[in-house]
């Protein structure tokens, strides 16, 4: 009876009946997809290609799932960028640990190859560090034999200060011979309210194949408000640079790194008689930017900051004139590249708990990438990074830099400096707004040449105020921040 009242009633009410019967059918396919794609799932946790133990896993951008797990060419040529830093800071650091148990980096199906009595054969190779593979339940099945962390895995998941530094500051060979080659370590350190040097040891040219040498530069902004310069040009015989380690010697001058704490000793003619400069720089924990590196054509240009925050002590002598130095606020930055025609943003900021960095690089055509310049932003990869006592807090992106006023500035006459100047970085639902009131400014040319672009250095205080990660962000402190200046100033009120 009641199959047949059922069947009455659905052939009565036929659109009512159409209706119900296409949502049971959707209802149904909907179910069987859900199906099919947990029971792929399902088979992928269980592939031994794509096991990697853990909770989460992190992979390169772009790369396909299905190519790793059938062994397509694809997979073998991404990697991640800067795995260390992410494996010992962002990922694995301190920020994290509540929730982070341990981090597992580990290389699959990379491309090699082997050679041998002649013969090279292509072969597929991969990596993990032991220990924490086993961490995260995908250590090997031995049957034979001992898997353990060798010295180098230890370094490399948590490096002592001194490989560290050395790890970070080490030197670089131009991949072509270029005259306008060069690279640097660049200090700076803040004496008193009034008092601050800028300290560079430079080597650039056809390094290791032509023409080359060294250059130190040391400028000194008295108390006084004058600036005076300290240089010595040195002959690339007396320059010794090494490209696993930070150290550098350029004739009587150096810098040294060793346990992490670095040496730098500077000498080099000025008007008032010489300068002698003895320092030991320490550079706060944890406050260091990694390396970067921009490579297009024949164009590179690489970056990294060792020490975002710093103490310096020693002695420094102009002449017969000598002042100690204690636990003075400083700076260290390593720059190289191919620098023809190259401009950049730069800015380093102390505050009470906070360090700013910010800047990007104009490469020669048009003033920078795709014809963007330093106001209006265009897609210049212009950066602001968040940096407190955990490490880098975020990295936000912003398009240009809004100068205003104009006020004299030392150093070539004529020379201008804005009043302030501002910028609004974001990254998702993270908005920062940076101002900057500029305090002091030294305008030098960029070159030897008379049509060389002008160079501003500046000294200024800011106020940053914003939300990152959820909170709201406010600090205050002071730094130093350097543009260039083409053609007529471009402060504007």
């Amino acid at each position: 009876m009641i199959p047949t009242l059922a069947f009455r009633h659905l052939w009565v009410k036929k659109a009512r009946s159409l209706f119900l019967l296409l949502g049971f059918g959707l209802g149904v396919a909907v179910m069987i997809v859900l199906l099919s794609v947990g029971e792929a799932l399902l088979q992928q946790s269980r592939d031994v290609a794509l096991v990697g133990g853990g909770e989460l896993t992190v992979l390169p951008e772009g790369i396909d799932v299905e190519a790793m797990r059938t062994g397509g060419l694809s997979g073998m040529f991404f990697g991640i960028d800067r795995a260390r830093y992410l494996t010992r800071q962002v990922l694995g650091g301190p920020r994290h640990a509540g929730w982070v148990r341990t981090v597992a980096p580990a290389i699959e199906g990379k491309l090699l190859y082997l050679e041998r009595n002649g013969r090279v054969v292509p072969v597929r190779a991969g990596g993990e560090i032991p220990s924490r593979a086993a961490a995260v339940g995908a250590g090997l099945d031995l049957r034979a034999g001992t898997w353990r962390d060798s010295p180098a895995d230890s370094a490399w998941l948590a490096p002592d200060p001194e490989r560290l530094y050395h790890e970070l500051d080490r030197f670089h060979l131009p991949p072509h011979p270029d005259s306008t080659w060069a690279e640097w370590h660049y200090f700076n350190l803040v004496v008193g309210p009034r008092e601050w040097w800028y300290l560079t040891f430079l080597v650039g040219g056809e390094v290791g194949a032509g023409r080359w040498g060294g250059l130190l530069l040391a400028t000194h902004r008295r108390p006084d408000g004058r600036y005076e310069r300290f240089t010595a040009r040195v002959p690339s015989s007396e320059i010794a640079l090494d490209t696993t380690r930070a150290d550098l010697r350029l004739g009587a001058s150096f810098v040294r790194q060793r346990g992490g704490l670095y040496t730098l000793h500077a000498e080099g003619p000025g008007a008032r008689g010489p300068l002698r400069l003895d320092l030991t720089v320490h550079p706060a924990p944890a406050r260091y930017f990694p390396p970067v590196e921009l490579r297009a054509d024949r164009f590179v240009s690489g970056y990294v900051v060792p020490a975002l925050a710093a103490k310096a002590s020693g002695r420094v002598c102009v002449g017969r004139d000598c002042a100690a130095v204690r636990d003075a606020g400083a700076y260290h930055d390593h720059n190289w590249g191919v620098w023809r025609g190259v401009t950049w943003e730069w800015g380093a900021a102390q505050g009470e708990r906070l360090n700013v960095l910010y800047g990007g690089v104009y490469a020669p055509e048009g003033g920078g990438p795709d014809g963007a310049t330093a106001e209006t932003g265009g897609t210049a990869p212009l950066f602001l990074v968040l940096v407190d006592s955990l490490g880098v807090q975020q990295v936000l992106r912003f398009r240009g830099i809004h100068y205003r006023g104009s006020e004299a500035a030392a150093g070539l006459p004529g020379g201008r400096r804005p009043e302030r100047f501002d910028l609004v970085a974001a990254r998702e639902a993270d908005t920062v707004r940076l101002r900057v009131r500029v305090t002091d400014g030294l305008v030098s040319r960029a070159g030897p040449a008379a049509g060389a672009r002008r160079f501003l250095q500046m000294r200024g205080r800011f106020t940053l105020h914003g939300r990152v990660l959820g909170r709201i962000v406010a600090d205050s402190g002071s730094g130093f921040f350097e543009t260039y200046l083409d053609g007529a100033p471009i402060f504007r009120r």
